[in-house]
């Protein structure tokens, strides 16, 4: 049985120290190329409207996808499936993506090329235009946007994580596997307050307080050569969490989707974070309600450095994993 210990964790309200977290900011060239309607064009010349429909409501779907440096060069990782999501999720919502989906996969890696890029992180966003603040959106005009920029690691190389008095969104309140632009003002607040509690990320339950996900991230829990992750339908079914799935049954864990409580925590000997920008990241401990529980940083290490050689740069088998640049 693992043991846990208990600590104190300074409370405090979430927005009092905010401005004192020392996020760190990217700062956009403003003669970065995006594509946005039919044009590359220059971020300062976007001409997006304050009056956006999806800036007031977010009412836009997005995705984050990674581009890696590999052996034959530039590759777009798991492009297929990103855009599969993103049409997805736009249908989630009535929203219908004025492109077809080769179309698209064949302007992500131009946008790559523009900015003569080969690493990166890609955001398309689909969003609503300004022609109407109206909550019903059929007088409003569909736009696309992709952008991308150099963006290394995310988190650290292992993380203390807090469980988070803010709950996952609910499956009953919303569409919970699309990713809706909204949905995101769940994830900022649990971030921000872990922050403020002296943690690097936070974890959510969902309503039947089980362990859902964190803020960007799925989450998986190791007990030798066990894998334990919450189930789909109330989590984000994501694409590199698939890509660890794969790695763990060649490598021969034995993988459990179910309902996991906090409780439970005791009971593994690793957890890690797996997600777009946080690619697999180990979790050192969590704090849940003033206990703090330990793990080993090297659980679960082979499907890690699995991970890492797919999108390192002697990766030779790109056929499998990646759209090249």
């Amino acid at each position: 049985m693992r043991k846990w210990s208990t600590q104190s964790i300074q409370k405090q309200p979430v927005l009092e120290k905010i401005s004192s977290l020392g996020y760190d900011v990217i700062m956009f060239d403003e003669n970065l190329i995006i594509y946005l309607d039919g044009e590359f064009l220059k971020l300062k010349d976007s001409g997006i409207s304050p009056l956006t429909h999806s800036l007031h409501y977010g009412s836009g779907v997005f995705e984050g996808i990674r581009a890696y440096k590999i052996k034959k060069g530039g590759g777009v990782f798991k492009l297929q499936e990103h855009i599969d999501r993103l049409f997805y999720s736009a249908d989630s919502i009535g929203m219908k993506i004025p492109l077809k989906k080769e179309e698209l996969k064949k302007i992500i890696p131009e946008v790559l090329r523009k900015n003569n890029l080969e690493s990166a992180y890609i955001r398309p966003l689909i969003f609503f235009d300004g022609s109407s603040l109206g909550i019903d959106t059929k007088n409003n005009r569909v736009k696309v946007l992709v952008a991308a920029w150099a963006w290394g690691k995310y988190l650290a190389d292992a993380v203390r994580v807090q469980i988070s008095d803010f709950r996952r969104i609910s499956e009953k309140s919303t569409v919970c596997d699309a990713k809706i632009s909204g949905h995101y003002v769940n994830s900022l607040l649990a971030t921000s307050k872990a922050k403020v509690n002296g943690f690097d990320e936070a974890l959510l339950l969902d309503h039947q307080d089980n362990i859902a996900e964190g803020p960007g991230e799925n989450i998986f829990l190791v007990r030798e050569k066990e894998l334990h992750t919450p189930k789909t339908g109330k989590i984000l079914k994501g694409i590199t969490r698939e890509t660890v799935m794969e790695i763990a049954q060649k490598f021969g864990y034995e993988i459990f989707e179910r309902d996991i409580s906090p409780e439970e925590l005791e009971n593994f000997d690793g957890a890690f974070f797996s997600g777009t920008a946080a690619e697999v990241t180990p979790i050192s401990e969590i704090e849940f309600q003033g206990k703090i529980f330990s793990f080993d940083t090297d659980s679960a290490r082979d499907i890690r450095e699995e991970f890492f050689r797919i999108v390192g740069p002697e990766n030779e088998d790109s056929e499998n994993y990646f759209t090249l640049i």
